[in-house]
């Protein structure tokens, strides 16, 4: 008898998104003409003081003009977004009227001291823009953070738990990360293949375009897995490790208070990570890690192929050396284990199920990685 998919148990239908993109040197100066296109008259332009310092808002601001339309820059932005800076820019729009390929918004909520995310498909925008020639000026410690941002968002995304094995769901409990699929999977191992061929080389010279350009564009690609497949564990972890800082302050960003750059939070306990979820995908892990590590020789335990892959890299560009690097000892556990496990709608996209003492096993195998 043939089945009509309603009478399944399983889940056999996957959903992949992603916003029209525009991509490439220059991109950013024709922002005002596609704005155009969608009736825009006025336009508020969100960023921070150091960005709006560089100009880049202002020639944004200078393309809408080119275009009919008015604009105004707020330059109150947090560098790692806040619930605070989010209520400020949204008292300046109510004063002035009415993840660029993904449905997520991510901000730090100061008063429990956790960085978290939600999503719908609602937030993708209407068009991302892509322009490398904007991060060309990025410090090297910067583009180190974003850059493992990627790294973990591929690899996660890629590792997640495959979406015919959740239970199935009516259309309307469907959310933005299904699972791993095959259209997510495409994406996740075009952005490694990049990230292998061009992340040191961005680190080590910020004005080599092709570098920059490449790895834009697997910032993009990435965002187009993760977007939908989801991530898991190391970015639940990542949001406790940022929102509970003590006193470190990274080279490359602002000194004014302390803080844990997002990529840098979400890559410190990845390759533990990694070492978790190894049995319910070898082969996937495997893979990645031949995608990321090109080369590299196979190691005599296979759970430390992808770990090692991404300490290899964490290396040589620069991220620090565990949590213990950013100022947490085992002591903090117990405080940390908690703000990961708020993370459910990360946590239900790995691909084994996890514990609280899973979380405290992983964090405490991170105060150091090599």
């Amino acid at each position: 008898m043939t089945s009509t998919g309603s009478d399944l148990a399983e889940e056999s239908i996957f959903t992949w998104g992603a916003p029209p993109l525009k991509f490439g040197p220059g991109a950013v100066d024709e922002i005002g003409f596609e704005m155009a296109q969608h009736g825009a008259r006025r336009v508020l332009i969100l960023t921070d003081p150091r960005i709006n310092a560089l100009g880049i808002p202002a020639r944004i601001a200078g393309s809408l003009a080119r275009s009919g339309i008015s604009s105004e820059i707020f330059d109150g932005c947090h560098v790692e977004p806040t619930d605070d800076s989010m209520d400020k820019a949204a008292g300046y729009a109510r004063e002035q009227g009415p993840s660029e390929s993904t449905a997520m918004c991510v901000l730090d909520v100061l008063s429990m001291r956790v960085k978290t995310g939600f999503g719908h498909w609602r937030l993708r925008p209407t068009l991302a823009v892509v322009d490398p020639l904007l991060s060309l000026t990025l410090p090297p410690e910067v583009t180190a953070s974003a850059g493992m941002d990627i790294v973990c968002h591929a690899l996660e995304s890629y590792t997640a738990r495959y979406y015919t094995t959740f239970e199935r769901k009516q259309p309307e409990q469907r959310v933005t990360y299904c699972g791993s699929n095959p259209v997510s999977d495409l994406w996740c191992e075009k952005a490694l293949a990049l990230i292998a061929s061009s992340f040191r080389a961005a680190v080590r010279d910020g004005a080599d375009l092709q570098a920059r350009s490449s790895m834009m564009l697997a910032a993009t690609f990435a965002g187009m897995g993760f977007g939908n497949a989801g991530v898991h564990i190391p970015h639940a972890n990542g949001y406790p490790i940022a929102g509970m800082v003590k006193d470190y302050r990274p080279p490359g960003y602002p000194q004014q208070e302390p803080m844990v750059p997002h990529g840098q939070s979400v890559s410190l306990t990845a390759p533990e990570a990694f070492r978790f979820t190894f049995p319910s995908s070898p082969e996937r892990h495997l893979r990645a890690a031949a995608v990321l590590a090109p080369g590299s020789p196979a190691l005599s335990d296979p759970a430390e192929q992808l770990p090692s892959a991404v300490i290899e890299l964490m290396r040589d560009v620069g991220i620090p050396n565990g949590i213990g690097a950013v100022g947490y000892t085992e002591a903090d556990i117990p405080d940390l284990v908690p703000g990961t496990m708020k993370q459910q709608r990360l946590l239900a996209t790995c691909a084994r199920p996890v514990t609280e003492e899973d979380i405290a096993g992983i964090f405490a195998r991170s105060v150091q990685n090599w």
